[in-house]
């Protein structure tokens, strides 16, 4: 992977402290990032999280005897696949991010070595007056594009909600979960009320636009573990199927609300690049 695309994908994922620790990354120039580059001073501090080990959806350590995984392919329900290509496995048995060095060694704060996969629902409406008619904006002479932004409860960021892919669970399945539980409320609703709503919105979960596939700049990535997602987009053109529904934050998300998009909104990893790709998607204000 070239500089250029590493200065895009690779910038919130070395900066500083590793998010809810006291764990600095190494300092990592732009031109010491690929792994192809010989850097013999690299020493990264190895972290994996103390709330990640043990946990039933977490894997175990790569010294430990019984664990055997089966890189670059689907190990029994785990999909070790990367959207990438195939990584590389060290000598040491541990896989290597495939966009390079990050400063910290180990899984931090994600479940699996190598890709964690995770799926991001754009749900987007065109901003309208008090009567219903679409504002354009004045310099562009294009329609105002919202989308429906979280506050991720662990950061503070405004983000698009989404979340991870569970075990032999469909991409689309994931996306109207996690949209229904963070910016929905879903869980905490009863059970008439939850049927009520999934029944509501299943077709309109049935029509999304993809707009990204692939590795994504989170701060949580690690030389030996990162994320990647599938981001998709559901517009409600006449702001009638969830441009209706009430937004409640629940799960991770500390907030939600329909926000305005433009060039100035900045979001949770590089998120604002999905939402850039589909602004063009739509022909909308930017």
């Amino acid at each position: 992977m070239n500089i250029r695309c590493t200065r895009m994908l690779h910038q919130k994922c070395r900066q500083g402290l590793y998010p809810s620790s006291n764990i600095m990354r190494f300092a990592v120039l732009e031109e010491k990032v690929p792994w192809t580059v010989d850097y013999p001073e690299y020493k990264p501090v190895a972290y994996t999280a103390p709330v990640v080990k043990g946990k039933p959806w977490a894997d175990l350590e790569i010294n430990e005897c019984t664990f055997k995984p089966k890189w670059n392919t689907v190990d029994d329900k785990v999909n070790r696949k990367s959207f990438t290509g195939d990584y590389v496995v060290n000598v040491d048995g541990y896989p290597l991010n495939p966009v390079g060095r990050t400063g910290v060694a180990g899984r931090g704060l994600l479940g699996r070595w190598g890709p964690n996969h995770a799926a991001d629902p754009i749900v987007t409406r065109w901003k309208r007056d008090n009567v219903g008619i679409v504002i354009v904006n004045e310099h562009t002479r294009k329609p105002v594009l919202q989308f429906v932004a979280i506050q991720r409860r662990d950061s503070g960021e405004w983000a698009i909600p989404g979340g991870m892919v569970d075990l032999n669970e469909a991409i689309s399945t994931t996306l109207m979960r996690e949209f229904m539980e963070e910016a929905l409320n879903f869980l905490e609703m009863n059970d008439a009320d939850r049927k009520t709503l999934q029944d509501s919105i299943k077709e309109f979960f049935t029509k999304g636009d993809e707009v990204y596939k692939g590795y994504v700049d989170d701060p949580r990535n690690t030389d030996n573990a990162w994320m990647e997602t599938v981001a998709k987009n559901f517009h409600d053109e006449e702001n009638d199927v969830v441009g209706k529904l009430a937004l409640k934050a629940g799960d991770d998300a500390r907030n939600v609300r329909w926000m305005d998009i433009n060039k100035e909104i900045n979001l949770y990893a590089n998120h604002s690049e999905f939402i850039k790709k589909t602004v063009l998607r739509r022909n909308a204000h930017w």
